[in-house]
């Protein structure tokens, strides 16, 4: 292998906005390392947990929304990608995965660190290009670089999302001197359009609104422009539209956006349901968290289903889609905001009768409670700084904080989660990576069986003094003590629930992150103050909780809001 080629891939990378590359410790992938290192473009972390890196660099892709380089060694290490590399995909996150391989033929020759790394990732990324191992002919230069554009330019059209380039590397791995001759490398770039519906496509859109009346948006996992967030409060509020916000959507603090549907939706009567039903459903993002508003959706389903993308693929989640709009959720405002009439006004106020009553039974109820998940999350919600990031854990904070809702107006508090697969292996990780390219707060909210699967999280150098991380430990798997199915089994409490007796106190001993512990509101509402204080320690604040108790108090607030409604 030529080795200025191997160091104009970090050149190819960087002209294509590539930024940032996490790169982990080996010795085949040694010419990659170098390549990124020795560039004065790229800013380059060495993570050695490879799970741990790939998801740090994922959270570095969805904070940023540029596209991060991994770089590995042969073998397993490419393997321990692969929860990243999926969750990446189903978030349509631009990861450009880099593993070194042995040469073709010591492939199934015994031969150390070698697995077929071919497809390793199969559907879960964009595309697969395996690199030549021999570059000494012009030919297979001109091959190995357009290769890399066109793997870089893949990942970040259309609908984003992961790459693996795969580059088999014979001995030496080392370059002969310090800096190799380096060239200037094939460059292909693509042009940005922009897509626009036809006329006809407009009259469609227009004559479906005017024959629905009872028109009602829902907002997936996602992250608008503040221009976009306004327009839309805007549209929405002038319309009469019901819009259901779920928190990853960053909705938040939009005068129609129903944020506790998820919880009323779950206990409220049939037909009261069947009053909600929609005629003309408009949505856009990717993913909700909301089963009960997947399940309401599938059983009284609209006439006419919209879904505003303007690339690649949409999914049917609710079995009602009928035509999907291939255009971004502002141009479509845009274009019908002036020629549109105004929504029925009795059907949102169904909607927002049921909002502010659920919001003024859930804050009466949640104080009268013992100290619970509930009341921490609510006392957390109310104490954060003006600014920050909020990353939540799988699976019950993610959950807690979409059913109790947060509507607050500051729009400087942005959500993010690993809903594209919903694991809980690298949830820290990503809120590392992250905070490494966001300058105000970044605070994750996390279980503790999450937290303690992802402690390599810290097991490097970079974590930044300006992450918190509150640990939600009730000494167990919440989520199954609520599911009726495993919770009413007698291999409940041993195979499900997962009893740990660990404490965060040692990982933040270990690592050398500041530690608080409290185990009531009021320890947690004074402590906060001191959480939040800027200064040169990331922190983690220990919130001890009793399982049990978590799951009664769940349980009874459903059946009194059952109550509420009859």
């Amino acid at each position: 292998m030529d080795y200025r080629v191997v160091y104009n891939i970090a050149e190819i990378c960087a002209a294509h906005n590539v930024g940032d590359a996490v790169l982990s410790p080996g010795s085949r992938n040694a010419p990659l390392t170098y390549s990124f290192v020795r560039h004065a473009q790229i800013k380059t972390y060495s993570i050695t947990d490879e799970r741990s890196a790939a998801f740090i660099a994922l959270g570095m892709a969805q904070r940023s929304g540029r596209p991060v380089a991994l770089a590995c060694t042969s073998g397993t290490a490419a393997y321990n990608y692969a929860p990243a590399v999926a969750e990446a995909f189903f978030q349509h996150l631009p990861l450009l995965i880099f593993t070194a391989d042995r040469p073709p033929e010591w492939i199934d020759q015994q031969d150390g660190q070698t697995i077929h790394q071919s497809n390793l990732y199969g559907s879960h990324v964009k595309g697969f290009f395996a690199c030549p191992v021999d570059t000494s002919h012009p030919d297979a230069v001109w091959h190995f670089e357009r290769l890399i554009n066109e793997a870089l330019l893949l990942a970040t059209s259309g609908q984003p999302g992961p790459v693996h380039i795969n580059i088999p590397f014979r001995e030496p791995f080392y370059p002969p001197d310090n800096e190799p001759p380096v060239r200037a490398p094939k460059i292909i770039n693509r042009l940005n359009h922009q897509q626009t519906l036809t006329e006809r496509a407009w009259v469609q859109l227009v004559d479906e609104w005017r024959t629905h009346k009872n028109r009602l948006i829902v907002g997936g996992q996602g992250f608008l422009p503040v221009a976009d967030l306004e327009m839309l409060d805007e549209f929405a509020g002038h319309k009469n539209l019901p819009l259901i916000g779920d928190v990853l959507s960053n909705l938040h603090g939009m005068r129609n956006n129903q944020n506790l549907a998820d919880l009323f939706l779950a206990t409220i009567p049939a037909k009261l349901k069947k009053e909600l039903q929609p005629d003309l459903l408009i949505t856009f993002g990717e993913s909700i968290i909301s089963k009960n508003l997947k399940l309401f959706l599938r059983q009284y389903p609209p006439k006419v289903h919209w879904h505003i993308q303007p690339a690649g693929y949409s999914p049917d989640t609710y079995r009602s889609l009928t035509t999907i709009v291939p255009a971004t959720l502002s141009s479509v405002i845009q274009s019908l905001r002036d020629i549109v009439g105004k929504g029925n006004v009795a059907y949102l106020n169904k909607w927002r009768k049921l909002q502010e009553q659920t919001k003024k039974y859930l804050r009466s109820y949640s104080g009268k409670q013992p100290f619970n998940e509930m009341s921490a999350l609510h006392a957390i919600f109310d104490n954060l700084p003006l600014a920050c990031d909020i990353h939540l854990a799988n699976s019950m904070p993610v959950r807690w904080a979409n059913t109790y809702g947060f509507d607050h107006t500051r729009q400087q508090v942005t959500f993010f989660a690993n809903r594209g697969t919903s694991g809980i292996d690298g949830c820290t990780s990503t809120a590392l990576g992250a905070a490494l390219k966001a300058e105000k707060t970044t605070l994750l909210i996390t279980g503790d069986m999450a937290f303690f699967y992802d402690r390599n999280a810290f097991w490097h150098k970079y974590v930044p003094c300006h992450l918190r991380i509150i640990v939600l430990n009730n000494g167990g798997g919440g989520i199954f003590d609520i599911i009726d199915g495993p919770s009413k089994q007698p291999e409940h409490e041993e195979y499900f629930l997962t009893n740990q007796p660990l404490s965060a106190k040692q990982v933040a001993a270990e690592f050398g992150l500041k530690y608080y512990h409290c185990g009531s509101v009021a320890g947690l509402s004074r402590g906060l103050d001191r959480f939040w204080v800027r200064d040169n320690q990331a922190k983690i604040l220990e919130i001890n909780t009793d399982i049990k108790t978590n799951t009664k108090i769940f349980q009874k607030l459903n059946r009194e809001l059952k109550k509420l409604w009859n």
